[in-house]
């Protein structure tokens, strides 16, 4: 499995190169895009933190001190704005509570993400990319890509849950932050060009040891799916 995963990683960063994720001007930044990002596509987010910049609210202390109304209307392009300025506030009085962004990372990981993952709103993936994005923490971040990606290839079943598609980075590859940074950003990378939900097949570096395209190429190669005329 560890063979698997790193010829994965290596077939990705040959085929994509670098992504200098995650694009961010400030850990803190990072925390409230990993927030902003649910259940929305990057382009939203940017318009929103561009938002937030704008207005010099890029800061715990500053976002928190915003009215609820005007925090929504600046954040309204990453969607969900009223969900997603609960979790703001939340996020921002845990981070003034406990002594900003620096204090936290101190924190040894284990410590760290059970916090995070108590703060209203704050699932798994959330808190996961706050800690490696903006903490340079170990932890690898797993997103629908991933889970899709890794089903397809025949690696793990399409029912693991996050846990147990975590663990299989954690066990089998080492604990790097730069390779799980660069990892997770190609594995996105990938999924918008070729691994859609309806996949682009063609041209995708991974094609021959997708279980998906093998089957369908099976499949389309038969007899018996042939159009007779």
């Amino acid at each position: 499995m560890r063979h698997d995963l790193l010829t994965l990683y290596r077939r990705l960063y040959d085929a994509y190169g670098p992504q200098h994720w995650w694009p961010a001007d400030s850990p803190f930044e990072v925390c409230v895009g990993a927030i902003l990002t649910q259940n929305t596509n990057w382009s939203n987010v940017e318009k929103a933190i561009a938002r937030l910049r704008q207005a010099d609210a890029l800061d715990p202390e500053a976002l928190g001190q915003i009215p609820s109304e005007r925090l929504m209307d600046l954040i309204r392009p990453a969607g969900f704005f009223r969900q997603k300025c609960k979790r703001l506030k939340a996020f921002c009085g845990f981070v003034t509570d406990h002594g900003g962004i620096a204090e936290l990372g101190r924190l040894e990981t284990e410590e760290l993400r059970p916090m995070l993952l108590a703060i209203h709103g704050i699932g798994p993936e959330t808190a996961d990319s706050m800690l490696l994005y903006a903490w340079s923490r170990p932890v690898f971040v797993v997103d629908a890509y991933t889970k899709r990606l890794l089903a397809r290839l025949g690696i793990l079943s399409g029912k693991a849950s996050y846990g147990q598609l975590q663990d299989l980075f954690h066990e089998h590859l080492p604990r790097d932050s730069n390779m799980f940074n660069e990892f997770h950003a190609l594995i996105v990378e990938h999924a918008k060009r070729h691994c859609r939900h309806a996949p682009l097949c063609n041209g995708c570096p991974l094609h021959g040891g997708c279980t998906r395209a093998i089957e369908h190429s099976a499949r389309t190669a038969s007899p018996q799916s042939s159009v007779r005329r």
